[in-house]
């Protein structure tokens, strides 16, 4: 692709520093409130880009068969220590580094009843190929869930320039863009909460969302490079025309962020 690509996975080493079970909690529920289950419990998930590993341990604790992968070495790293920390020789999960895009590596796999992929197929610089790729390993009548960032326009072309003008930077210079997008996303909302005698209400409702860290996601948001957009209706469109039925959907409303959408596999 000629540019940079941000290394999530080195961000993702920071955030698993401070991991807590309340976190992981909060990802369990995630998966059980989307999937409108219990548990997991004779499923198989695939987890596309696992990043963290977060969304992989979660899964294997409701009762998965996980099979975790992504592109990013640091990620992968990131994803076995969680596995070493809580599923040592487990057979049930595995873990290993892949492309998406990769067509050959793909071909070994088998359907999976969950495919899993939370705001990582537009960082391929290939997204509707990803997203092809990533629909083809959905079994009949299994799940895809999906995040993807929202079309916003000029807004979003102005944040595909900030985005490689980090990754272009030295590392010790990308604190001048990440710093002030955190004190301008973090700054207001954390003084509003102090002035109501709630200090970090608005912060720990965040983690509670799906257990993940503020600073880790806003580094990865002005990081996140390659970056491609769409809007929920040619999502919707896409995977309707390849036989899939939309079950729930959560959009930005025209803002900023992810998408986010389960599809069913007809059969």
């Amino acid at each position: 692709m000629g540019n940079k690509r941000f290394e999530f996975g080195k961000n993702w080493k920071n955030y698993l520093d401070n991991l807590s079970d309340e976190q992981i909690k909060e990802a369990e529920k995630s998966l059980r409130q989307w999937f409108g289950v219990k548990n997991l419990e004779g499923k198989s998930f695939l987890d596309i880009g696992s990043g963290s590993g977060l969304f992989s341990l979660a899964a294997r604790n409701l009762g998965a068969r996980v099979f975790s992968f992504d592109y990013d070495k640091n990620s992968v790293g990131c994803t076995k220590y969680l596995k070493h920390k809580f599923y040592k020789g487990d057979k049930l999960w595995q873990v290993e580094q892949g492309d998406i895009l990769d067509k050959t590596y793909l071909s070994k796999f088998e359907k999976y009843d969950i495919v899993y992929s939370w705001g990582v197929l537009h960082h391929t610089g290939h997204m509707y190929q990803a997203l092809q790729n990533a629909g083809d390993l959905v079994a009949d009548n299994g799940i895809l869930f999906i995040a993807i960032y929202n079309d916003q326009g000029s807004m979003s072309k102005m944040w595909k320039i900030i985005k490689k003008t980090y990754n272009d930077l030295p590392g010790a210079l990308r604190g001048f863009i990440s710093v002030p997008f955190f004190i301008a996303l973090w700054g207001g909302r954390c003084a509003k909460d102090i002035l109501r005698g709630t200090p970090f209400v608005t912060w720990k409702a965040y983690v509670k969302k799906r257990g993940m860290s503020p600073w880790t996601d806003a580094v990865d948001w002005v990081g996140g490079y390659p970056f491609e957009v769409a809007k929920p209706e040619e999502i919707f469109d896409f995977f309707h025309e390849r036989g899939y039925s939309l079950e729930k959907m959560m959009t930005k409303q025209g803002g900023n962020g992810c998408n986010q959408f389960v599809f069913v596999k007809r059969s």
